[in-house]
């Protein structure tokens, strides 16, 4: 089993995404569950995210076996921390700081717990490093001892267990066989105070360099599969540079995911995302713009020679059938140009259509191709005129109207 812990007051970003994305798939390959763990435990000041960061997930193709809210467990947390307290394996801290605690408050006396308990001092409860040393000839850890900071907080004044100490505790009850981690050291401290030896693999992925959120590339016009695709590719060497998440679950190696922090770059996600819409099906891709006609998406696909996103495509397309500002140009010579094109008969092919409005409007042959490219695409310098009009024609009566 494998969970993935958002956090309900974050919004999900590049690296929420890509530790969902890869928990995932490492649970697709051992054809195991994949839980979702909201952390709503502190949110009650701020607009929780979990309700969107789920909505996005689901945009993902990234489907749970179920979701649990951490405030609904809050009392197993508490429990356990002061399971830990009285065992004296964590200690009560009143420092007002309690990060720079240094262990003083561990070595208070009977008598001075008693007195601060009775004022009724508000305290933190940190874990002990009394049994450090143990604990890590348990783990073979290559690191120095003394170099380890095992004193960390896992309750905090108001009584709210910490993200290290939940995720600790879920993995318990849960029964968790691998983490997406960066706090595994602590976590192993966790359960080897209170006797949990169940193994769980823990995989530390290094971090994107970028926290941009994934509604702000979504808002750009970047297509979920194409966010897949690029984040999947800066964890792994792939077969091919375009491809699905069914496929990244095929070839996807935890082992060969890189150690250091991974440069997120927008210029590679673009031309990713143009590939994407590129190989997408002209139907489908034209219903993205609300059309159910695959000449539109024809039509896109020869945007696509010069855009990459959804916004850029909307954008040229927008410029097609709106109507034209006919006034920026020979507003009288535009005008009954547009007049002649939406009087005009239904004409197969381009040389024929370009040779009828020669003929009613007497310009000559370079002159009215520039105003046809501007009617048509509000450019008088359109490429591909011709490939485009065999595929707008049908709504010539609504492309070539002037303001």
């Amino acid at each position: 089993m494998l969970k993935f812990a958002i956090d309900a007051n974050e919004e999900f970003n590049i690296n929420n995404l890509k530790n969902a994305l890869i928990g995932y798939i490492i649970a697709k390959q051992k054809e195991d569950g994949f839980i979702i763990v909201v952390d709503d435990l502190d949110s009650e000041n701020r607009e929780a995210k979990d309700g969107e960061s789920i909505d996005i997930l689901k945009k993902f193709a990234i489907e749970s076996k179920q979701t649990i809210y951490r405030s609904k467990n809050l009392k197993i947390y508490q429990e356990f921390a002061y399971r830990l307290l009285k065992d004296k394996k964590a200690y009560a801290c009143f420092c007002a700081d309690n990060s720079n605690c240094n262990n003083n408050c561990e070595k208070l006396t009977h008598n001075q717990l008693k007195s601060l308990k009775e004022k009724n001092q508000k305290f933190t409860i940190r874990i002990s490093q009394k049994d450090k040393h143990s604990f890590l000839n348990t783990t073979k850890s290559l690191e120095k001892e003394n170099s380890i900071n095992l004193d960390f907080e896992i309750l905090n004044a108001k009584g709210l267990p910490s993200a290290t100490f939940t995720s600790a505790i879920d993995d318990m009850s849960m029964g968790i066989t691998d983490s997406i981690n960066k706090n595994s050291l602590k976590e192993k401290y966790i359960h080897y105070l209170l006797g949990y030896d169940s193994k769980i693999n823990y995989y530390n992925l290094a971090q994107i360099d970028n926290n941009i959120t994934i509604k702000s590339l979504l808002k750009q016009g970047f297509l979920p599969d194409a966010i897949i695709n690029y984040t999947i590719l800066l964890y792994n060497n792939t077969p091919k540079e375009i491809f699905y998440l069914p496929d990244a679950i095929e070839f996807f190696d935890i082992s060969k995911a890189p150690r250091y922090n991974v440069t997120f770059d927008i210029d590679t996600l673009k031309k990713i995302n143009q590939q994407h819409l590129l190989k997408m099906d002209s139907k489908k891709l034209s219903n993205i713009f609300k059309f159910s006609d695959s000449d539109i998406g024809e039509l896109l696909k020869i945007f696509l020679r010069d855009s990459s996103t959804i916004n850029e495509l909307q954008d040229r397309l927008d410029k097609v059938f709106n109507a034209k500002t006919c006034s920026n140009k020979n507003k009288e010579v535009v005008e009954n140009l547009s007049k002649i094109i939406l009087e005009a008969p239904m004409i197969d092919s381009f040389s024929d259509f370009k040779k009828h409005l020669i003929k009613k409007s007497k310009l000559d042959n370079n002159t009215i191709e520039k105003y046809i490219s501007f009617l048509l695409t509000a450019d008088e310098k359109t490429k591909d005129i011709e490939e485009i009009y065999n595929l707008i024609k049908p709504y010539l009566l609504e492309v070539a109207r002037c303001q």
